[in-house]
């Protein structure tokens, strides 16, 4: 994938508050017309000054990109891979005590006890994963990407700990805590990298699918465990696994230690503001001096300055094509800046806010419920335990696969449509995949089925931040999508209820929740679409007038300017015929 796809507002298609640290601009003070001095409005985490990618080397830079995708891979999204786990926990007899005797000596694979407990330990997990996206994105901005990666270091090997000596665990169930602990490392681990991004502004998107890629394909840690645990003469056991396995936070650990860096890097638009002021220096710098001053200080000055902004012109390129590639991307959205000038409050009110994150809490819900049960669902519907394990033993392999192949397209897909149709093609993409899910006795049915869900996964997480980041805008994106996916993460739990339903009342058919989910989201999906079809063109229209009244104002601004520029040369005039 080209770094082409970094005009898709990369910067703002981030986890909350992953680029929303606090950030460190420059102005320019004058004082009695004969100086200039500079201050620092803002700081970054921590109250630690980001640094811009120019300070540090490039070989530095590569390298901590290359680290971070390491550690993403074998880190990140490992608890998504639980479907290839599940049956190396039925395999080692996890929560078999708690089926009844008539259970044990049908000698069932699954007993209905054990199967709601390891669902339960999965669906906390996932909730866990997107609540604490609000926790993670509080202490970055507080204390910086290396803390939050060190703490990610931490509970990642509490967990596996905790799974490693779940067997002499007695006083507390160690399962869904060990679980939690790994889901809760991940965000630790994950979102803190993303500002990594904004080590080479000009390839951002190819860095952020990177990390992108490496967290939908750390769900294959599970699967190569399952391989070698069913190909193992003697069987990897759970200890032996996740004990080994702790030499990877041991990684992170020493590479946040020695390797990343403490600070967030700059982003774009910080660096853009950092060398415009910088430049406004040095074109004033010969107009505004001190008696103090020297000939050699005022070299130096000058010389510095001229460094920050070749560096950073060097490292942004090219900005008005990069400017104007970026306003034709906003203008094909459709929907681009619609609630930019409202108020939070405004825009955690408006149907923009309350439909995408209806369309969330339904479409996440869907997705969690089937990476969970995919295989005692395809037990009923294909009408055989052995035809259930081909199937998952082919969606384990295609969930990671799917979601790295699906990344390139995406970021076209978002640059070249209209949100309006991206969610329309969204809409009609789940409800095909729900469909599917009905049919049964169709191989056909189930493989086209988990295609789509692979390559439909990774392109619905995303469509969801960019709708965010268009519609509300940088400024409070990390609260509003840190909301959608909090509450969407919390309506998960109701996952218990539906593997209830399915087991007791529909007796194992997973159809009649499948359907109620499908028309679920039919009928979300489309009033969203509706609403941003009719609004979209309202807020348009809206839009080009303001962006006119704007444009008249800056019209007067530039004569004003112009004015006073004279004025200041007038000045320079009498003061050198009076030398």
């Amino acid at each position: 994938m080209s770094g082409s796809h970094s005009t898709t507002m990369a910067e703002e298609r981030l986890f909350p508050s992953a680029q929303d640290h606090k950030g460190t601009f420059t102005t320019i003070t004058k004082h009695d017309d004969r100086r200039l001095s500079a201050a620092v409005i803002g700081e970054g985490p921590g109250n630690v000054e980001p640094i811009g990618a120019f300070e540090v080397s490039q070989r530095k830079r590569i390298l901590q990109i290359a680290v971070a995708v390491i550690y993403c891979l074998f880190a990140a999204g490992i608890v998504f891979g639980y479907a290839a786990l599940k049956p190396v926990l039925i395999a080692e007899k996890v929560y078999r005590e708690y089926c009844s005797p008539e259970e044990i000596e049908e000698n069932v694979r699954v007993c209905y006890q054990q199967e709601l407990r390891l669902n339960f330990m999965f669906t906390v997990a996932a909730v866990a994963t997107n609540v604490c996206a609000l926790l993670v994105g509080t202490i970055l901005d507080q204390f910086g990407p290396r803390v939050a990666g060190i703490i990610g270091s931490w509970l990642l090997a509490a967990g596996l700990a905790g799974f490693g000596f779940s067997k002499s665990i007695t006083f507390v169930d160690p399962y869904p805590i060990s679980y939690l602990l790994m889901a809760l490392g991940g965000p630790f681990i994950f979102i803190p990298s993303f500002h990594l991004a904004n080590a080479f502004p000009r390839r951002s998107g190819l860095i952020l699918s990177m990390l992108t890629g490496a967290f939908d394909a750390s769900s294959i840690i599970f699967l190569v465990y399952r391989v070698l645990y069913q190909h193992s003469s003697t069987g990897i056991t759970l200890r032996t696994w996740f004990l080994s396995y702790l030499i990877i936070p041991v990684f992170i650990f020493l590479a946040q230690v020695f390797i990343m860096p403490l600070q967030s890097y700059k982003t774009a638009a910080e660096l853009t503001q950092q060398a415009a002021v910088e430049q406004n220096l040095l074109d004033h710098e010969d107009t505004f001096v001190t008696s103090s001053d020297t000939s050699s200080s005022r070299n130096a000055r000058r010389e510095r300055r001229e460094s920050v902004v070749s560096n950073i012109s060097a490292l942004l390129g090219p900005t008005p094509e990069k400017l104007s590639k970026q306003t034709s991307k906003q203008q094909t959205s459709g929907v681009w800046g619609v609630m930019h000038n409202a108020t939070l409050p405004q825009q955690l009110t408006s149907f923009w806010f309350w439909g995408i994150a209806g369309f969330t809490i339904v479409q996440m819900t869907r997705i969690n419920y089937f990476v969970a049960t995919i295989r005692p669902q395809y037990e009923f519907l294909l009408g055989s335990y052995d035809s259930s394990v081909r199937i998952n033993s082919f969606f384990d392999i295609a969930l990671p696969i799917g979601g790295l192949l699906a990344i390139p397209f995406i970021g076209v897909v978002l640059d070249s449509l209209s949100t309006f149709t991206v969610l329309t093609t969204l809409v009609t993409i789940a409800s095909t995949i729900g469909i599917l899910g009905l049919i049964p006795g169709s191989w056909v049915a189930a493989y086209m089925n988990i295609l789509l869900f692979c390559a439909y996964r990774p392109f619905y997480y995303t469509v969801v931040s960019d709708y965010c980041a268009k519609v509300f805008g940088v400024r409070t994106f990390g609260k509003i999508y840190g909301a959608v996916i909090c509450m969407a993460g919390l309506f998960n739990l109701s996952q218990a209820a539906l593997d209830a339903l399915v087991h007791r009342v529909f007796g194992g058919d997973p159809r009649p929740v499948n359907a109620a989910l499908l028309v679920l989201a039919v009928i979300v999906g489309m009033a969203l679409c509706a609403f941003v079809a009719r609004e979209g063109r309202r807020a348009r229209r809206r839009l080009l007038g303001e962006e006119a009244r704007r444009a008249g104002e800056r019209e007067e601004e530039r004569g004003e300017a112009m004015e006073t520029e004279g004025l200041l040369g007038e000045e320079r005039e009498r003061g050198y015929e009076g030398v």
